[in-house]
């Protein structure tokens, strides 16, 4: 049996793991890196959007107590009711575009053309808006009213475009609509459990006919890796941004963008 296929598979779910809820885009990346790597994994890029789902339960675990409490208060807590209707809100643009583009998005934006120009324009948009004043009114989830969480939402599907970065795209609206930098990086990740467990389950639907065990096994070395990576990844990314914003991510975005058009037009 052939190890490369593994090994790749494996440094993706790292990769993925590492750049999932980083604002850096771990779409783009995964595109950039299965381009260069002439990856052979399942068809339809399944691959690339199923293994976020380890990244996605890497938030479930590190903040396990904090869901598993906003689900248990639900029936009588305002507060609660208030969390699960910002994400609710926060998700819908996303779940209505995606399902719309689906077969755009995969077709035509998933280029790495796409990806250089969308990172090095969203890195001088990420650093304008972390340096430019700002009130910040809210503290957490709950309290951001929903109205606010909906436009956080319609900033999210900007994401759509591979090399954004989701992460990004929330954690931008969300700083132009008056959280704090915690929070919105906390809200992204919360924002990310129903968007990406939605994108995996559509993708795997819309590609069952073609996926073999060999394909899904493949996914399942990379979900594993990329869950340990996340894993390694959420809590201390939170306490970085408490302490020196986003304007580091938003300096290498641009670098990344800006080398990647000079090979491409090379």
């Amino acid at each position: 049996m052939d190890p490369a296929p593994w090994l790749e598979a494996a440094l993706l779910g790292a990769v993925e793991g590492l750049t999932e809820f980083l604002p850096v885009s771990s779409t783009g990346h995964l595109i950039l890196l299965v381009d260069l790597l002439a990856f052979a994994g399942p068809p339809g890029r399944v691959f690339e959007v199923v293994i976020q789902l380890g990244a996605i339960l890497a938030v479930c675990v590190a903040y396990f107590r904090r869901l598993l409490g906003v689900l248990v208060a639900l029936p009588r807590d305002d507060g609660a009711r208030r969390f699960a209707a910002n994400l609710l809100l926060a998700f819908l643009p996303a779940a209505v575009l995606g399902a719309t583009l689906h077969g755009f998005i995969k077709a035509v934006l998933f280029d790495p053309r796409v990806v250089a120009v969308a990172l090095v324009a969203g890195g001088f948009v990420l650093l304008w808006a972390d340096r430019r004043p700002h009130a910040e009114r809210y503290g957490e989830v709950e309290r951001i009213p929903p109205l606010r969480a909906l436009g956080i939402g319609l900033f999210q599907t900007l994401a759509m475009i591979p090399g954004v970065s989701r992460s990004g795209a929330t954690i931008v609206g969300a700083l132009l609509l008056g959280v704090t930098r915690r929070t919105a990086a906390e809200f992204s990740f919360f924002l990310a459990i129903p968007t990406m467990l939605g994108a995996a389950v559509f993708d795997l639907w819309k590609n069952r006919a073609v996926l073999d065990l060999d394909g899904l096994a493949l996914v399942a070395t990379g979900f594993a890796v990329a869950f340990l990576a996340a894993l390694a990844v959420v809590r201390p990314f939170v306490a970085f941004v408490g302490r020196h914003g986003f304007a580091p991510f938003a300096v290498y975005r641009i670098a990344l963008g800006s080398v990647l058009l000079g090979l491409l037009l090379a």
